[in-house]
């Protein structure tokens, strides 16, 4: 199955999955009370340097940015006509923290773990006779491949701007749809193979 997941030793790796899960989740919802640019200069400061603590393949992965600056660019430039400039500095910061935070934490935690941290969020769906597990499933997989699909675009965009020197086109759409169906077929055949939801197990 495809994953981002770094296969190394570090101390996030070693961190519980649902603390991970937790700390991100508690971020997020302090980081959007947050309107302040200094404030959001040190948070990303702290990203880079847990991205830093796992080496080289660490800061690698900070090329998820690239496939982000199209829409970060627009978001500003809608900020800018509105003349609400720095607020859309400050909702870029805030955006770039979250997901370089979210993608830490799939880069450093195992799938299964990631399910069994998720799971008891949704065991009061039990209590009606439905699964617990696969509603489970579904988050994870989004947490999982979210940033998996950001480096796809990314791709994407770099063999566009390679062949016609334009770094973006609404014309990598169709591409990036093509993509999206393929890896989900792809997970689709994968699960199945595992035995479905019940099968993702150590």
């Amino acid at each position: 199955m495809i994953s981002v997941y770094l296969q190394q030793e570090s101390w996030l790796h070693r961190l519980p999955a649902a603390l991970k899960l937790l700390t991100v989740a508690i971020a997020s919802l302090l980081l959007f009370q947050v309107k302040s640019v200094w404030i959001f200069l040190p948070c990303l400061a702290v990203v880079f340097l847990l991205y830093a603590s796992l080496g080289r393949d660490g800061l690698a992965q900070l090329k998820l940015l690239r496939s982000m600056t199209l829409f970060l660019a627009i978001l500003l430039a809608l900020h800018w006509f509105s003349g609400t400039f720095w607020d859309g500095i400050a909702v870029i910061m805030r955006l770039v923290v979250l997901i370089l935070a979210a993608n830490l934490v799939s880069i450093t935690t195992r799938m299964d773990d990631m399910l069994e941290a998720v799971q008891p969020l949704f065991r009061p769906l039990q209590w009606f006779g439905m699964s617990a597990r696969k509603p489970a499933l579904g988050v994870t997989l989004v947490l999982r491949f979210a940033p998996h699909m950001l480096q796809v675009f990314s791709l994407l965009r770099e063999a566009y701007q390679a062949r016609a020197g334009a770094k973006g086109s609404w014309r990598l759409l169709a591409p990036f749809a093509i993509q999206s169906l393929r890896m989900s077929d792809n997970v689709a055949e994968a699960l199945k193979a595992r035995g479905g939801s019940e099968g993702l197990s150590r």
